[in-house]
Order: structure tokens, then C-alpha cells, then sequence
């Protein structure tokens, strides 16, 4: 197996060490799986996952998030398993599944809804005010003579 070197990285950007291991996870990770979805992109904040859960009910379907870690998994109630049906050909999968997807900071679970056999799952990345970029004047000789000038007003005042 091929591991990737994330050393020449490291000399310059600086708090990016979890960024490898979600590399090297997404790398060892086979695509596709079951229950198959789609990420979608909506605007610059707000993203959508979209799972096929077809036969799954609201009450065989569970959504958590823990530690960035967005995790979906479905199981099947043991009634349904238990039903004397035989079959002459099953191709509508029923086992039960775990999907976990890798959340950046600041994107939370806005909404998550079941139709039409599809879970819809909307995320939003809020990133907090402090966090923002902000423009930061540049002041030069004459602002500190005109502070300077409004500090010597006030203490005369």
C-alpha cells in the first residue's frame, strides 16, 4: 500500500496535522457502498447528502454527529426480518448500514427529512464573526500626530 508524505506540507502551513490523517482515511476508503448518496453543493455555505434508503422508515433510520463526524445508519426492525417470505429473486437490498462522512469546522446539521425513499440531509457552514476576515487599517505618520493631537485635547478638556 502507498502512503502519501505530508512533510514538505508541514514546513509551512501550520495546525493542519488532522488534515493528514482524513487524506490518508479518504485514500483507504473504497468509493461508492451501501447505501449509495450524493453530496450536493448549494451556494457558498450550504450543502445537501442525499442517501437512497429506499424500504428504511423514519424509525429505522438514525442521524448523529459527534466530533465533526456526521454519522447515518439504518437498521431494519427485527419484525420485518423475521417474515416467512420466500423469494425467487431479492434485489432490494435490506441489511442494515453506517455511513460516516468527515464534517469541517463549523458546519452543522441545519435539517434532515425522509421522502420519497431519499434522506435529505442539509448542512451550513457557519463560520463565527470573530472568525471572518476583516480589513485592518494601515495608519501612517500623520494618524499618530492627529491621535496624538485628539489625546492632548481630551486631557486638556
Amino acid at each position: 500500500m502507498t502512503t502519501i508524505d505530508f512533510s514538505p506540507l508541514f514546513r509551512s502551513m501550520i495546525g493542519f496535522d488532522r488534515l493528514s490523517s482524513a487524506l490518508e482515511t479518504a485514500y483507504r476508503t473504497e468509493p461508492g457502498g451501501y447505501p449509495p448518496y450524493n453530496v450536493e453543493v448549494h451556494g457558498e455555505n450550504d450543502y445537501r447528502v442525499t442517501m437512497a434508503v429506499a424500504g428504511f422508515s423514519q424509525d429505522d433510520l438514525e442521524i448523529e454527529v459527534t466530533d465533526n463526524v456526521l454519522r447515518v445508519s439504518g437498521g431494519r426492525s427485527e419484525q420485518d426480518k423475521e417474515q416467512d417470505t420466500r423469494y425467487l429473486y431479492r434485489g432490494i437490498a435490506n441489511r442494515s448500514f453506517e455511513r460516516k462522512f468527515q464534517l469541517a469546522d463549523y458546519v452543522r446539521v441545519v435539517d434532515a427529512r425522509l421522502e420519497n425513499g431519499l434522506l435529505h440531509i442539509d448542512l451550513r457552514r457557519e463560520i463565527p464573526e470573530a472568525m471572518k476576515p476583516r480589513k485592518i487599517a494601515i495608519r501612517g505618520d500623520d494618524a499618530r500626530l492627529i491621535e496624538g493631537q485628539q489625546q492632548e485635547e481630551k486631557a486638556a478638556a
